[in-house]
């Protein structure tokens, strides 16, 4: 019988700063910003105190799960609607004027399940100005939403999504572009 060995934190050596910033957040920021009572200010000086660079303006919804906050970079007027989860264990960069509607999640992790320690691979998120990722979609590492795409309803983005095209599934195929022409 194989046993496979489960090594999630092979990623990078901590350091004794990041240890406790890590603890402290874990222990007392994410539960805020995860909890039910609304606000967008108070969410957006919380996840600065922890190293988020938010801009200005934009609506942070309720029960927001963000592993890193040290790891997200967020454009002005930003939409972040209820249950998202942004996973990131590597860099998310949203853009300006992003709508990220509810029960989203964003994951910057993976596993290489050809090795015996399962290792942890990282990629970063791209997502550009102007995009909308619908409700209940799926953003997978190393994922680049270019400038004005949309991921429909559901879909499971995971490559790169053109400037301006529609894309909807699982897989995510481009459904038409924004101007109306079909693909």
């Amino acid at each position: 019988m194989r046993f496979q060995k489960l090594n999630l934190y092979v990623k990078k050596k901590n350091k004794l700063l990041i240890i406790i910033a890590k603890l402290i957040w874990d222990f007392s920021g994410k539960p805020l910003c995860s909890s039910y009572f609304p606000g967008t200010n108070w969410r957006k000086f919380i996840l600065r105190i922890f190293g988020a660079k938010i801009g200005k303006g934009g609506k942070f919804k309720i029960n927001i799960k963000i592993s890193e906050p040290w790891n997200l970079i967020i454009g002005d007027h930003c939409w972040i609607g209820e249950n998202v989860w942004i996973d990131n264990l590597a860099l998310v960069e949203i853009g300006n004027r992003v709508c990220i509607s509810q029960g989203v999640y964003l994951c910057t992790g993976n596993h290489n399940y050809k090795k015996d320690l399962f290792n942890l691979i990282l990629e970063k998120i791209v997502i550009e100005d102007d995009c909308w990722i619908a409700a209940k979609s799926i953003i997978a590492p190393g994922a680049i939403l270019k400038r004005g795409s949309v991921a429909c309803l559901g879909s499971v983005v995971s490559g790169i999504l053109q400037k301006d095209g529609i894309y909807k599934g699982n897989p995510a195929k481009p459904l038409k572009s924004r101007d109306g022409n079909h693909n």
